[in-house]
Protein backbone atom coordinates (compact mmCIF):
# COMPACT_ATOMS: atom_id res chain seq x y z
CA UNK A 1 0.00 0.00 0.00
CA UNK A 2 2.07 3.55 -0.73
CA UNK A 3 1.54 5.98 1.53
CA UNK A 4 2.27 9.62 1.52
CA UNK A 5 2.06 11.86 4.47
CA UNK A 6 3.66 14.55 6.60
CA UNK A 7 4.65 12.87 10.14
CA UNK A 8 6.33 15.91 11.77
CA UNK A 9 4.21 15.30 15.20
CA UNK A 10 3.88 11.99 14.95
CA UNK A 11 8.10 11.56 15.29
CA UNK A 12 8.33 14.25 18.25
CA UNK A 13 5.34 12.33 19.69
CA UNK A 14 6.85 8.40 19.36
CA UNK A 15 10.39 9.65 19.74
CA UNK A 16 10.17 12.13 23.07
CA UNK A 17 9.14 8.72 24.95
CA UNK A 18 11.77 7.08 27.46
CA UNK A 19 10.52 3.74 25.20
CA UNK A 20 12.52 4.58 22.42
CA UNK A 21 15.63 5.95 24.21
CA UNK A 22 17.72 3.70 22.36
CA UNK A 23 17.26 5.36 19.05
CA UNK A 24 18.73 8.70 17.86
CA UNK A 25 16.99 11.39 18.87
CA UNK A 26 14.37 12.87 16.46
CA UNK A 27 15.41 16.90 15.18
CA UNK A 28 13.64 17.92 12.07
CA UNK A 29 16.51 20.49 11.10
CA UNK A 30 19.47 20.55 8.63
CA UNK A 31 22.53 18.36 10.03
CA UNK A 32 19.42 16.65 12.19
CA UNK A 33 18.13 12.81 12.18
CA UNK A 34 14.85 11.76 11.48
CA UNK A 35 13.27 8.83 12.89
CA UNK A 36 10.37 7.14 10.65
CA UNK A 37 8.78 4.59 11.64
CA UNK A 38 7.92 2.37 9.06
CA UNK A 39 6.05 -0.99 8.04
CA UNK A 40 7.25 -4.26 7.58
CA UNK A 41 6.85 -4.74 4.00
CA UNK A 42 9.02 -1.77 3.74
CA UNK A 43 12.09 -3.24 2.21
CA UNK A 44 13.95 0.10 0.73
CA UNK A 45 14.22 3.43 1.90
CA UNK A 46 16.61 6.03 0.20
CA UNK A 47 16.66 10.20 0.14
CA UNK A 48 18.66 12.14 -2.67
CA UNK A 49 19.11 8.56 -4.27
CA UNK A 50 21.52 7.35 -0.96
CA UNK A 51 19.79 3.80 0.73
CA UNK A 52 18.58 5.06 4.18
CA UNK A 53 19.58 2.77 7.88
CA UNK A 54 16.83 0.25 8.76
CA UNK A 55 16.41 -1.01 12.04
CA UNK A 56 13.93 -3.36 14.65
CA UNK A 57 13.62 -1.83 17.99
CA UNK A 58 10.30 -3.11 20.24
CA UNK A 59 8.50 -5.09 17.29
CA UNK A 60 8.73 -2.02 15.24
CA UNK A 61 10.87 -1.09 12.22
CA UNK A 62 12.29 2.14 11.61
CA UNK A 63 13.81 4.53 8.94
CA UNK A 64 17.09 6.13 10.72
CA UNK A 65 17.29 9.24 8.05
CA UNK A 66 20.53 11.83 8.27
CA UNK A 67 19.16 15.54 6.57
CA UNK A 68 22.09 17.12 5.37
CA UNK A 69 23.55 20.54 6.93
CA UNK A 70 23.06 22.16 3.20
CA UNK A 71 19.10 21.20 3.40
CA UNK A 72 17.01 24.14 2.72
CA UNK A 73 13.80 24.88 5.18
CA UNK A 74 10.73 23.12 4.09
CA UNK A 75 9.49 20.04 2.62
CA UNK A 76 11.59 17.00 1.64
CA UNK A 77 10.33 13.68 0.43
CA UNK A 78 11.81 10.17 1.89
CA UNK A 79 11.23 7.86 -0.97
CA UNK A 80 10.18 4.18 0.45
CA UNK A 81 8.77 0.92 -1.80
CA UNK A 82 5.36 1.36 -0.20
CA UNK A 83 5.69 5.23 -1.68
CA UNK A 84 7.32 8.59 0.26
CA UNK A 85 7.26 9.97 3.62
CA UNK A 86 7.10 14.04 3.35
CA UNK A 87 9.09 15.61 6.52
CA UNK A 88 8.91 19.42 7.33
CA UNK A 89 12.54 20.77 7.96
CA UNK A 90 12.32 23.62 10.51
CA UNK A 91 14.63 27.03 10.54
CA UNK A 92 17.44 26.38 13.38
CA UNK A 93 19.41 28.81 14.05
CA UNK A 94 23.23 28.04 14.36
CA UNK A 95 25.69 30.16 15.93
CA UNK A 96 28.72 32.07 13.90
CA UNK A 97 32.26 31.07 14.96
CA UNK A 98 35.09 33.35 14.47
CA UNK A 99 38.36 32.16 14.34
CA UNK A 100 41.82 33.72 14.74
CA UNK A 101 44.91 31.16 13.32
CA UNK A 102 48.13 31.92 13.21
CA UNK A 103 48.95 29.56 10.30
CA UNK A 104 47.48 31.01 7.28
CA UNK A 105 48.24 28.28 5.44
CA UNK A 106 45.25 26.71 7.05
CA UNK A 107 43.26 30.11 5.64
CA UNK A 108 44.60 29.90 2.28
CA UNK A 109 46.43 26.66 1.51
CA UNK A 110 49.04 26.74 -1.33
CA UNK A 111 48.81 24.89 -4.68
CA UNK A 112 50.74 21.67 -2.99
CA UNK A 113 48.46 21.87 -0.36
CA UNK A 114 45.26 22.14 -1.48
CA UNK A 115 46.36 19.52 -3.68
CA UNK A 116 46.90 16.94 -0.89
CA UNK A 117 43.75 17.89 0.92
CA UNK A 118 41.68 17.12 -1.87
CA UNK A 119 43.15 13.84 -2.69
CA UNK A 120 42.36 13.10 1.39
CA UNK A 121 38.89 14.81 1.03
CA UNK A 122 37.99 12.39 -1.55
CA UNK A 123 39.34 9.31 0.06
CA UNK A 124 37.01 10.53 3.26
CA UNK A 125 33.98 11.11 1.03
CA UNK A 126 34.47 7.53 -0.74
CA UNK A 127 33.91 6.21 2.87
CA UNK A 128 30.93 8.63 3.72
CA UNK A 129 29.17 7.15 0.44
CA UNK A 130 29.80 3.11 1.21
CA UNK A 131 27.12 1.13 2.52
CA UNK A 132 28.07 -1.78 4.19
CA UNK A 133 25.70 -4.51 5.54
CA UNK A 134 24.31 -3.90 8.96
CA UNK A 135 26.38 -5.23 11.84
CA UNK A 136 23.56 -5.62 14.85
CA UNK A 137 19.58 -6.50 14.40
CA UNK A 138 19.07 -3.36 16.75
CA UNK A 139 20.52 0.49 16.41
CA UNK A 140 24.08 0.89 18.84
CA UNK A 141 23.83 2.55 21.48
CA UNK A 142 26.37 5.42 21.59
CA UNK A 143 28.13 6.88 24.39
CA UNK A 144 30.73 10.31 24.27
CA UNK A 145 34.00 9.30 23.25
CA UNK A 146 36.40 11.28 25.07
CA UNK A 147 35.54 12.80 28.69
CA UNK A 148 35.01 16.84 28.60
CA UNK A 149 32.12 19.49 28.27
CA UNK A 150 30.73 19.83 24.97
CA UNK A 151 31.47 23.16 22.93
CA UNK A 152 27.75 22.81 21.27
CA UNK A 153 30.21 24.04 18.06
CA UNK A 154 28.14 21.45 15.28
CA UNK A 155 26.72 23.56 12.46
CA UNK A 156 29.04 26.51 13.14
CA UNK A 157 28.81 29.13 10.56
CA UNK A 158 32.53 29.55 10.83
CA UNK A 159 34.85 32.47 9.73
CA UNK A 160 38.92 31.92 9.73
CA UNK A 161 40.70 34.82 9.95
CA UNK A 162 37.88 37.06 9.00
CA UNK A 163 37.23 34.73 5.36
CA UNK A 164 34.10 32.63 5.45
CA UNK A 165 34.36 28.53 5.55
CA UNK A 166 32.14 25.46 5.61
CA UNK A 167 29.85 25.06 8.26
CA UNK A 168 31.45 23.08 11.26
CA UNK A 169 30.66 19.79 10.71
CA UNK A 170 31.68 17.42 13.93
CA UNK A 171 31.23 18.17 17.78
CA UNK A 172 34.28 19.76 19.34
CA UNK A 173 34.96 18.50 22.91
CA UNK A 174 38.03 20.62 24.59
CA UNK A 175 40.36 18.21 26.38
CA UNK A 176 44.15 17.97 27.28
CA UNK A 177 46.53 16.30 25.19
CA UNK A 178 46.73 13.14 25.94
CA UNK A 179 43.41 12.10 27.17
CA UNK A 180 41.85 8.35 25.78
CA UNK A 181 39.53 8.38 23.04
CA UNK A 182 37.10 4.96 23.10
CA UNK A 183 34.84 3.67 20.62
CA UNK A 184 31.24 5.23 20.74
CA UNK A 185 29.71 2.53 19.27
CA UNK A 186 31.24 -1.23 18.02
CA UNK A 187 32.35 -1.12 14.37
CA UNK A 188 35.00 -1.35 12.25
CA UNK A 189 38.01 0.39 11.41
CA UNK A 190 38.00 1.46 7.44
CA UNK A 191 40.06 4.97 7.76
CA UNK A 192 43.30 6.34 9.37
CA UNK A 193 45.37 8.87 8.23
CA UNK A 194 46.94 12.24 9.11
CA UNK A 195 44.96 14.92 7.15
CA UNK A 196 46.01 18.44 6.37
CA UNK A 197 42.96 19.97 8.32
CA UNK A 198 41.71 17.21 10.48
CA UNK A 199 45.44 15.86 11.53
CA UNK A 200 45.39 12.46 12.60
CA UNK A 201 42.36 11.34 12.15
CA UNK A 202 40.06 7.70 12.76
CA UNK A 203 36.81 7.02 10.74
CA UNK A 204 34.89 3.83 12.15
CA UNK A 205 32.05 2.13 10.30
CA UNK A 206 29.35 1.03 12.07
CA UNK A 207 26.92 -0.31 9.46
CA UNK A 208 24.45 1.00 6.88
CA UNK A 209 26.29 4.01 5.89
CA UNK A 210 26.50 4.95 9.91
CA UNK A 211 30.00 6.48 10.46
CA UNK A 212 31.77 8.36 12.90
CA UNK A 213 35.10 10.26 12.66
CA UNK A 214 37.76 11.23 15.24
CA UNK A 215 39.96 13.79 14.25
CA UNK A 216 43.15 16.27 15.73
CA UNK A 217 44.77 13.27 17.65
CA UNK A 218 48.08 12.95 19.20
CA UNK A 219 48.54 8.79 18.81
CA UNK A 220 46.25 6.51 16.86
CA UNK A 221 46.17 2.92 18.56
CA UNK A 222 43.89 1.18 15.43
CA UNK A 223 44.50 -0.54 12.26
CA UNK A 224 42.09 -0.37 8.76
CA UNK A 225 39.77 -3.69 9.19
CA UNK A 226 40.20 -3.62 13.41
CA UNK A 227 36.41 -4.78 14.61
CA UNK A 228 35.77 -2.83 17.49
CA UNK A 229 33.97 -3.30 20.77
CA UNK A 230 32.22 0.04 22.49
CA UNK A 231 34.26 1.63 24.88
CA UNK A 232 37.55 0.08 23.32
CA UNK A 233 40.36 2.42 23.06
CA UNK A 234 41.23 3.83 19.96
CA UNK A 235 43.52 6.84 20.28
CA UNK A 236 44.64 9.92 22.37
CA UNK A 237 43.25 13.54 21.99
CA UNK A 238 45.60 16.02 20.29
CA UNK A 239 45.82 19.35 18.56
CA UNK A 240 47.00 18.15 14.88
CA UNK A 241 45.69 19.70 11.72
CA UNK A 242 43.96 22.53 11.91
CA UNK A 243 43.32 23.21 15.97
CA UNK A 244 44.01 26.27 18.27
CA UNK A 245 44.07 23.96 21.07
CA UNK A 246 43.77 20.51 22.09
CA UNK A 247 40.57 18.89 21.63
CA UNK A 248 38.66 15.79 19.71
CA UNK A 249 36.39 16.95 16.78
CA UNK A 250 33.51 13.86 16.79
CA UNK A 251 31.98 13.66 13.60
CA UNK A 252 28.79 11.46 12.48
CA UNK A 253 27.77 10.89 8.81
CA UNK A 254 24.65 9.32 8.10
CA UNK A 255 23.21 8.62 4.73
CA UNK A 256 26.39 10.94 3.92
CA UNK A 257 24.64 13.41 5.95
CA UNK A 258 26.75 15.24 8.56
CA UNK A 259 24.92 14.95 11.75
CA UNK A 260 25.10 16.42 15.21
CA UNK A 261 26.57 13.63 17.16
CA UNK A 262 24.87 14.73 20.68
CA UNK A 263 21.60 13.41 18.72
CA UNK A 264 22.90 9.67 19.30
CA UNK A 265 23.31 9.81 22.66
CA UNK A 266 20.48 9.44 25.63
CA UNK A 267 19.30 12.46 27.02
Amino acid sequence: MCYKKSISLLLLVCCSSSSFAFLPQTSLRAGGIAVLPISEQTQHVSYQNKPILLTHEAQQKYAIVGIPLSTPVGKIAIQTDQGSIDLDIQPYAYAEQHIQLKEQRYVEPSATELARYKTEAAAQNAIYQSFTPAQSTTFPQFIAPTQGKFSNSFGRKRFFNQEARAPHSGLDIPAPIGQQVIAPAAGTVVGIGDYFFNGKTILIDHGQGLISMFCHLSHIDVTVGQQLLQGEKIGLVGKTGRVTGPHLHWGMSLNDARVDPQLFLAK
